[in-house]
């Protein structure tokens, strides 16, 4: 209803001695959609806001204000994907759909996710959409302070419900969420179906400049994650260092076999002052 109120308020109203007497002729489509995309393009988003300087100060968060090593291992994280999601002729199907996993839980999936669609927003040329796709647990909209009722899960259970029309802009530039949804018993189920095909591909038509990064469960906790890893583009692996068996990172790394881009990411690994460049960047 409110749509079409707004559509409303952008047709010139005539005065009383200039109307046309008799009934109103109905407008037609093309009228119809002119007004809505006026109304569309005359209100300003309500932007979400993220406090930055406190999701950095507790550490989850790299700071977007002054170079670190931290911020230059997701500028080398990042470069790869990019070349890959530009290439217009890339034999890479789907190259702007990354998702980032884990082969078990506590590994920093959330945190590597979240920094690397910051430090993707970062650049030029180029939009983000962070997707909670971590229908199981989902955390990261709560962890950057954002509430979002609808989201994944609703689009592939409702009809009437439009995926741009649940992203959440933010106070940061190019960076867009989209929460998890409302939970529901057969989410491995919904995120394998033909709805989660049209949703990616209306992702991917909508603007093609757009990179959609996914938030997913484990791989070796949840089918989800499986799911997922068949429908895009590239992959990231966060593996913890010195605490992951190789044996589960051999497994999670099996089921990925099919994936046209694997990239893995070591988190939590110790410093070193050679390899680092320490102090370079203080």
């Amino acid at each position: 209803m409110d749509t079409i109120k707004n559509a409303d308020n952008v047709v010139a109203t005539l005065p009383s001695s200039a109307r046309p007497s008799g009934p109103r002729p109905a407008p037609t489509l093309a009228q119809v959609e002119t007004q809505m995309r006026a109304s569309r393009s005359a209100v300003t988003p309500v932007l979400a806001q993220i406090d930055l300087a406190e999701l950095e100060r507790r550490g989850q968060l790299v700071s977007l204000s002054r170079r670190s090593e931290m911020s230059e291992s997701f500028r080398q994280i990042k470069r790869p994907l990019l070349m890959n999601a530009r290439q217009r002729r890339s034999p890479v199907q789907r190259a702007t759909l990354i998702m980032v996993t884990s082969a078990l839980p506590g590994e920093g999936k959330t945190f590597v996710a979240t920094n690397l669609a910051m430090s993707l927003a970062a650049e030029v040329d180029t939009s983000v959409l962070l997707v909670d796709a971590d229908v199981i647990r989902p955390t990261l909209l709560s962890r950057l302070g954002v509430r979002a009722e609808l989201g994944l899960l609703d689009v592939l259970t409702r009809d009437d419900l439009d995926v741009e029309s649940l992203i959440v802009p933010t106070n940061v530039p190019k960076l867009s969420l989209l929460s998890s949804g409302s939970p529901h018993p057969l989410s491995t189920e919904m995120l394998a179906s033909r709805a989660m095909e049209s949703l990616l591909m209306t992702l991917v038509s909508r603007d093609p400049d757009r990179i959609v990064v996914f938030d997913v469960p484990p791989l070796l906790v949840a089918s989800e994650a499986q799911v997922l890893a068949s429908r895009v583009g590239q992959v990231v692996m966060v593996v913890e260092a010195s605490r992951t068996p190789s044996s589960s990172v051999a497994q999670a790394f099996a089921m990925l076999e099919d994936c046209p881009v694997v990239m893995s990411v070591l988190n939590k690994a110790p410093e070193s002052p050679i390899a680092r460049g320490h102090d370079y960047f203080d």
